[in-house]
């Protein structure tokens, strides 16, 4: 009997172990399996017909003018786009990024939107591994989830254009500072290192994390300050490169020219109320924007005073929740928690190391960004947020995977994520037709390339805000690109004059004839011979004048 006994106990033990185990396998099938299905997701929200909904303007053909001359004439280049402000230039790692995509798919422009859209789908796991690494599982799918159907993260991974890669390159540079600051490994300064050299080439906001950077360290690796600072100065060196080149080949004109920008004070400084209104509109719309798709402030502007309280509190409600929660990591033990609502901040407070750190992280790189922000007085755009896209959503998923902790509020967390879920669906950006500016943009370049005959000419743009790169690609894959027409200094015999000039007009009642604009004045008299109407524009054939 006692045998028996024994042997009962055996078995129940042996049992309750095996559904244990059958269990924890199961449950990491189910998370890998969901996993997989949030990336599927997010790669079809960004890759679904991307040829369709893309933009192609101007900037979009610069870049793919230099990528393939990169490509096919092996014209390399250490320079890249021109900023938006400031008279500067970038570095050209995004074109080395761009060129086995557009090598991959035949010098098409849909490409390196594609590898846009990649990153994009890479992001979303960051995200996860952030979340999962350095909170919790919760957190990492909550957050995810959040980010992989944000329309403008959506709207801002679908087109090819060098700031659409921040995000990525801001999420691998926070898991690598938690990796510092959390694991202690010191020698990830040289990935932190890279990182920036590579981030300040693709927009030069990320000069807000410089400061991030340097807080962090001086925090997390003060018995390692010194060779992990070199090191890090190493890695910056190594991703900074290319552009590093051309800087020292031409005696830092880039460099020279950020420093009169930041120092001369037109666009940047303090103003006490530039400086509080500027960081009050930050805030709302890096919460609303990207959390809640809160309308732009034009269009705001214009809806029904519900609508607009609507949006208004519930972007404040968000703000509150994430900033509470904040404060309950890091309020002080003492006569605070002795009230109501003292022990309600004690309730929250979490006491894993990792937990902690991560979150103070995130505070400080919030605090210093917005600090900068602050001090900057032209318009900020939404994708000067880039380097914050994916802040807003692991603090809010980090709300939300607390509130899952708590069977009275499981609920509640799941509702509210479903809610936020279907919510920005709803939003998706390719919900209407598609706008096809890239075979439009193909189709105007074939019916003016058709009137060449293909015989040298000289192109002409007549436009409001656009540039002529996006027909000049298309002119110069199908090997006839136009001939630029230089001044009489560089050219005194004109030989860059050819017989014809080919004049795209993007503009309503277009008079090519006497036009100030270079490319027409500088063809000299001439007359029209041939006039096509293509949708959205006007195609003109001119000749050198020959009289009546």
């Amino acid at each position: 009997m006692e045998l028996f006994y024994v042997f009962a106990r055996y078995m129940e033990k042996n049992t309750l172990q095996n559904i244990g185990r059958v269990y924890r396998q199961h449950q990491k099938m189910l998370s890998l399996v969901f996993l997989v299905l949030l990336l599927l997701v997010s790669a079809i929200l960004r890759l679904y017909n991307i040829a369709g909904y893309m933009t192609f303007l101007g900037d979009e053909g610069r870049d793919v003018l230099v990528v393939k001359r990169i490509l096919v004439d092996h014209k390399l280049t250490l320079l890249g786009p021109t900023a938006s402000v400031g008279g500067f230039f970038m570095g050209p790692i995004y074109y080395y990024f761009m060129l086995p995509f557009l090598w991959l798919w035949r010098l098409d422009p849909v490409g390196p939107a594609i590898m846009v859209a990649l990153f994009g789908v890479a992001t979303v796991y960051m995200v996860y591994r952030i979340g999962r690494d350095f909170f919790d599982e919760e957190t990492g799918y909550f957050a995810a989830g959040l980010y992989a159907l944000s329309p403008l993260v959506i709207a801002y991974s679908r087109s090819s254009w060098n700031p659409n890669l921040v995000p990525f390159f801001s999420a691998f540079l926070l898991y690598t500072l938690l990796q510092i600051g959390v694991k202690y490994r010191w020698k990830w300064t040289l990935w932190a290192g890279v990182i920036l050299g590579i981030g300040l080439q693709l927009h030069y906001l990320f000069l807000f994390l410089f400061p991030v950077v340097a807080f962090w360290i001086c925090r997390s690796l003060r018995d390692k300050i010194i060779p992990s600072v070199v090191l890090g100065i190493g890695g910056f060196i190594i991703g900074y490169a290319p552009f590093l080149a051309f800087e020292l080949r031409h005696g830092f004109p880039n460099t020279v020219s950020i420093w009169q920008f930041l120092a001369s004070g037109k666009d940047t400084g303090f103003s006490i109320v530039q400086f509080l209104g500027t960081l009050s509109d930050v805030i709302f719309r890096v919460f609303g924007r990207l959390l809640l798709r809160i309308p732009d402030p034009g269009v705001l502007a214009n809806l029904p005073a519900w609508q607009i309280a609507a949006w208004v509190w519930s972007v404040r409600l968000a703000i509150i929740a994430v900033v509470a929660i904040l404060l309950s990591q890091f309020v002080s033990s003492g006569w605070l928690e002795k009230t109501r609502v003292g022990r309600w901040f004690a309730s929250w407070k979490e006491n894993r190391a990792n937990v902690r750190t991560g979150l103070l992280l995130l505070s400080a790189w919030f605090a210093i960004v917005l600090f900068l922000f602050g001090l900057y007085k032209r318009a900020i755009y939404d994708y000067y947020f880039g380097i914050l896209f994916v802040l807003p959503f692991l603090l809010l998923g980090y709300v939300l995977a607390r509130l899952w902790r708590y069977p009275k509020t499981k609920y509640i967390a799941l509702g509210l994520w479903g809610l936020l879920l279907l919510f920005n669906w709803q939003g998706r950006p390719f919900r209407y037709a598609p706008n096809q500016q890239l075979a439009q943009t193909k189709r105007i370049a074939q019916e003016a390339y058709a009137q060449t005959e293909g015989k040298p000419f000289n192109f002409a743009l007549i436009t409001g805000n656009n540039s002529d790169h996006a027909y000049r690609y298309f002119f110069e894959i199908w090997d006839n690109a136009p001939v630029t027409i230089e001044n009489t200094t560089v050219d005194p015999d004109r030989h860059t004059v050819t017989d014809q000039l080919i004049v795209i007009c993007e503009t309503p009642d277009c008079r090519p004839l006497g036009h100030p604009l270079w490319e027409i004045a500088g063809f000299g008299r001439a007359q029209i011979v041939g006039r096509w109407e293509v949708p959205f524009v006007e195609i003109y054939k001119l000749i050198h004048y020959k009289g009546e």
